[in-house]
């Protein structure tokens, strides 16, 4: 067999085998192997690390685009020295994602432009990153999509299909109100999540105020209960970050 026979059934093999990495790459590392005298494992162990980190990128840019995420909310992009000095190393403890392992969830109150929703989505990124899966929505959209689901039968469907996430990001409960057939689709998603996997949640309503948005004493409890049984809650008593920037815009003008 030639050297070119070699090369072709090398090739043919490893498209069979859904290795596009190691097949562009193997020609290059084989050759910079002979010069460089490498171990037959080196040589091995140098293609399957590149075949590995390109799937993992892949990985993650789908585990991106799957959660709804607003990208541009960084953790590069929060200014984390106007957190309180508490929130802040919860941040960092919520960063290293361990929290998910144990389904805890995070619940981030305060008022509207404190930075809750741009924590806990540049947060989110970070365990994308890490190989975690979060699905983000806002309260509004994620309770229309329960009603649809719980209208054409399939609730217990997409709830089994969530529950693939570790994490899903519930952003501005209590911003718009909702009737009593909406919130207990809600309430029945945080009841399947409970114990199975984390919820991630931002409002500008205390939980003194929950019974505004359960419309009723007895699930707003219960909703409140499961939610802090396991959790980490931030309370990010900070001035309007949307508001500090455009003060500053106008002092500059």
């Amino acid at each position: 067999m030639t050297a070119q026979d070699t090369r072709q059934r090398l090739n043919d093999g490893l498209k069979d085998l859904r290795l596009p990495t190691i097949r562009g790459r193997v020609q290059e590392v084989a050759e910079r192997g002979r010069s460089e005298s490498l171990s037959y494992e080196d040589f091995l162990l140098e293609l399957v690390d590149g075949e590995c980190d390109v799937r993992r990128q892949h990985r993650v840019q789908r585990a991106l685009q799957a959660s709804n995420l607003p990208l541009e909310k960084t953790l590069a992009a929060f200014e984390r020295k106007r957190l309180p000095r508490k929130v802040d190393a919860h941040v960092t403890g919520l960063l290293e994602g361990a929290f998910l392992d144990r389904c805890e969830n995070v619940l981030a109150f305060g008022q509207p432009g404190s930075g809750k929703s741009h924590l806990l989505c540049a947060i989110a990124q970070e365990l994308i990153y890490a190989d975690r899966r979060v699905l983000m929505r806002r309260c509004d959209v994620l309770v229309q999509e329960l009603l649809a689901a719980k209208r054409d039968l399939i609730l217990p469907r997409l709830l089994k299909q969530w529950a693939r996430f570790d994490a899903i990001l519930i952003d501005d409960i209590g911003y718009v109100q909702h009737n009593r057939e909406e919130m207990e689709v809600l309430f029945n998603l945080l009841a399947h999540r409970y114990e199975r996997g984390s919820v991630m949640i931002t409002s500008n309503l205390p939980f003194s105020r929950w019974e505004e948005i359960f419309k009723d004493p007895m699930t707003t409890v219960a909703a409140i209960d499961r939610l802090v049984h396991h959790s980490v809650v931030l309370e990010l008593n900070v001035a309007s970050y949307r508001l500090e920037q455009s003060k500053k815009r106008h002092e500059a003008a």
